[in-house]
């Protein structure tokens, strides 16, 4: 990104995103005036912001609309301090906190909530990323995000935040249905919600939406399509509430996975553009002509499975929430909910770009030769292979078949809370129980096949036929198995985690000072079996088998993997960590205050563990006991100033972090720690009709010590941008509102090599709404107007001879129209 931006960035970082209603723990949030400003997520008792030692920001539901997200990534991206790599379609984002390291995927370090619970107790599991179970509707009262500070003793598995978004439950009387589509993309969207009270003290909120199109890059087929249903029942009482609630989400949606892209130039300056017939931001590799993943299921019987149900989540959750007093002042919370969760990922994943006449030659032999498998040309020759579709490119693909049987968690917290008078002073002490039990049973299914490379959703599968003439793929499948991966990936596992949590705070607050510390001690175990071609052992399962039923084994068909089912290796261990934290907050002035907190936090490691050295495949024991759990220290302090419409607010903050994990794509495990340090901004201003919220993160960390890699000591973490920044402003002139959503960030390494960058680079998301009459407004909204290409990953390190580089960039421009109606 150029200085030039850096500095227009720098002067508007001031932004909490949007000032926030929070309340007093255990009390119904949405019962208080958007002004107050009360943080209730992962902490003991709402306080107000000014008071607290803690980093916290939120997202209002009308900020939420304005920025035009197309998932819950996007929404995430507004939020200081978190680093969301929004590229990976309705879910499966990276999303980081304060230089803590994305070393695989998913969210390892933060925990996403909906209304204080988690989605998924782990935020990482592989191919289930929790923001794939998460949608954000008009059932959304508000996001709020804790960073660091008390999340880890307040939640577990948490150390560096959590994201909680907190649905309306029917305090207000009234709702909306809203109407929406793209203007540049098939899209189709419908939201609706209503709330209101049933009599004096009973109240509800339901809502939802359902949509369907091809989302916002052209598959060639519907790849988005489903809906949500939420809905609570609140009754109020002399002291407290109690509140029902369930969920039914249902939905499908491509997930973007890294794309070729031609890379010139140097690793430190590099230059990228959209190779011939196919837009990096706009189009994927997935088509219409490409639907069918002829596979073997776990229990290894045929089965044909549809690409294009991508990530498909079905979650059917009910829940509790409840406070109440107690004698002698003591109040007690409860939060319970059950998830049965489960579903789908299937995508297609580039194992490999280059020439047609290259991967010919290394698949058939020298003298092979190329022919379409399907698509309209199926059964043609494709005599020029270096002038294929204007580009010349094949991809070997790896189908990501994986089959979420069971994602169930059910979880239970518990709290009692009293405040005691002491002399010009209160203590406010709190005591609870938090237990939750997350399954993890998936299949992977996964395939090897051939494709040329065109946009469109018009890419064919491919085959090749040796010199000898004989058929090396079937029907443009080289394996039934990820043959290009070495036959590796064919695996099954069931796996049960028991997490258990005893947690305790003081809090001693006066007129200026409040102090504060809390401690949680989480401990469990992992119970369950694993089975895979790749578990080792001699457990290896490329087998031969007649997959069409033809009679005749093909060469393909040689390349058949299998699940060992008579072969499985137990999984059985245990562990524990404590976390602490302690801050404290003065008042400056009545407007201004400074905070401090030192915190450790720690996460349990979860199915990423599985099929790696960690874990015995006699026993199921840790082989490595420091394996289980990863912690996480750190330290932040900062200043706080609001008065009249300005608010402003810094944050110096400093980590170590514990990393042991498990990549899928390289087959690659990491065992290292980090260190990162760095500074956020954050602020809002309103002036009559204009308004600006922004926010920043500056950023230093590095690879303090690799025990599997040494070499890597001393170098930036993979993609962690040393800046990265939001900013919105906006006028409101009567009926007509406009503004625009700025997210930037400076450039990455792809790698921990540190050798190819990603270019920095800023999106500009803007809106238009227009209220002609009473209830009645009209929008415009346009994601990434001026179609960026901004990248989140690569797989490769530095550029290669052919100058392919897979790579996942954020969409490019989208366009939508909503008509809104209130009552």
């Amino acid at each position: 990104m150029k200085a030039s931006a850096i500095l227009l960035a720098t002067t508007a970082l001031f932004a909490p995103v949007s000032a926030l209603a929070q309340t007093v723990a255990g009390e119904d949030p949405s019962s208080l005036a958007d002004t107050t400003e009360i943080i209730v997520t992962a902490v003991a008792r709402g306080q107000n912001k000014l008071d607290s030692s803690v980093s916290v920001s939120s997202l209002s539901a009308e900020a939420i609309q304005q920025s035009a997200p197309r998932s819950v990534a996007e929404v995430f991206r507004n939020i200081p301090g978190i680093r969301s790599e929004s590229s990976g379609g309705e879910g499966n984002a990276n999303i980081a906190v304060r230089g803590l390291p994305v070393a695989s995927g998913g969210a390892k370090f933060l925990q996403l909530q909906e209304d204080g619970l988690p989605v998924l107790e782990y935020g990482d599991i592989t191919f289930g990323n929790a923001d794939i179970f998460l949608r954000a509707d008009f059932n959304v009262q508000r996001v709020e995000a804790i960073r660091g500070g008390s999340a880890s003793t307040f939640a577990s598995n948490s150390p560096g935040g959590v994201i909680n978004l907190i649905s309306k439950t029917g305090e207000t009387e009234g709702g909306a249905i809203q109407a929406s589509t793209g203007l540049d993309y098939s899209d189709y969207r419908l939201d609706v919600d209503y709330g209101g009270k049933l009599s004096d003290d009973l109240r509800f909120h339901i809502g939802g939406f359902y949509r369907q199109g091809t989302g916002p890059r052209q598959a060639g087929y519907d790849g988005n399509k489903g809906g949500q249903l939420k809905f609570n029942v609140t009754k109020d009482f002399a002291g407290g509430y109690i509140r029902f609630y369930g969920k039914y989400l249902n939905d499908r949606a491509i997930g973007y996975l890294p794309n070729p892209v031609r890379v010139t130039g140097s690793n430190s300056d590099p230059k990228y553009r959209n190779i011939p017939g196919f837009s990096i931001n706009q189009d994927t590799l997935h088509s219409r002509y490409i639907t069918r993943n002829v596979t073997l299921d776990g229990s290894n019987n045929p089965v044909v499975n549809d690409i294009r149900d991508g990530q498909h989540p079905v979650v059917k959750s009910f829940g509790l929430e409840s406070r109440f007093e107690i004698a002698d002042g003591w109040e007690v919370t409860e939060r319970f909910r059950y998830s049965d969760v489960s579903g789908r990922f299937i995508s297609n994943f580039p194992a490999n770009v280059d020439s047609a006449t290259t991967i010919a030659a290394a698949m058939g032999g020298a003298g092979a030769t190329l022919s379409y498998a399907n698509g309209p040309n199926a059964g043609q020759a494709i005599a020029n292979p270096a002038a294929l579709n204007g580009n010349g490119l094949l991809a070997q693909i790896v189908v990501f078949d994986t089959k979420l049987n069971s994602l169930n968690n059910i979880t239970n917290d518990i709290r009692l809370t009293r405040d005691f008078e002491a002399g010009s002073g209160k203590f406010s002490f709190t005591a609870g129980f938090y237990k939750s039990r997350q399954t993890i049973d998936t299949e992977w299914l996964w395939t090897s096949l051939l494709s040329d490379v065109v946009g469109g959703g018009k890419a064919a599968l491919v085959n090749v036929r040796s010199a000898t003439g004989q058929f090396v793929t079937q029907d443009g499948i080289y394996g039934y198995g990820a043959s290009y991966f070495g036959g590796c990936c064919r695996r099954t596992y069931n796996i049960d985690y028991n997490t258990n949590a005893p947690f305790a705070s003081l809090t001693w607050t006066s007129e200026k000072l409040t102090l504060d510390g809390s401690i949680r001690y989480d401990f469990g175990d992992a119970n369950g079996s694993i089975a895979g071609a790749d578990l080792g052992g001699g457990r290896v399962g490329t087998v031969s088998r007649d997959m069409n039923g033809d009679g005749v084994i093909s060469n393909a068909e040689t390349r058949v993997s299998v699940v060992p089912l008579t072969s499985p290796a137990p999984v059985d261990y245990s562990f524990n960590y404590w976390s602490y934290s302690l801050g404290a907050n003065y008042r400056l002035a009545q407007d201004l205050a400074i905070f401090a907190r030192y915190s450790q936090g720690g996460r349990a490691n979860a199915d990423r563990l599985l099929f790696g050295p960690a874990v015995s495949t006699v026993d199921g024991h840790l082989v490595d006991s420091n394996a289980a759990v990863d912690m996480v220290k750190q330290a932040e302090g900062g200043v706080k100033y609001r008065t009249g419409g300005l608010a402003l607010y810094a944050t110096a903050f400093w980590a170590r972090t514990e990393e042991q994990n498990f990549e899928a794509t390289t087959q690659r495990f990491v065992d290292r720690k980090y260190r990162a340090y760095g500074l956020e901004l954050e602020g809002t201003y309103r002036s009559g009709i204009f308004s600006l919220t922004a926010g920043g993160t500056w950023t230093k960390s590095k690879i303090v010590s690799d025990a599997l890699t040494p070499a890597l000591v001393g170098n930036v973490p993979r993609r962690q941008a040393e800046f990265v920044f939001q900013a919105t402003p906006q006028v409101d002139i009567g009926p007509v509102t406009v503004g625009a959503n700025f997210i930037g960030t400076t450039s990455s390494y792809a790698q921990d090599s540190d050798q190819l960058k990603l270019p920095g680079y800023t999106t500009v998301n803007t809106f238009l709404q227009y209220r002609p009459i009473e209830r009645v407004q009209l929008s415009l909204n346009a994601n990434n107007l001026f179609n960026a290409k901004g990248f989140t990953e690569a797989e490769e390190g530095v550029i290669p001879a052919n100058g392919i580089v897979r790579a996942r960039s954020i969409n490019g421009r989208t366009i939508s129209a909503a008509v809104r109606l209130t009552f």
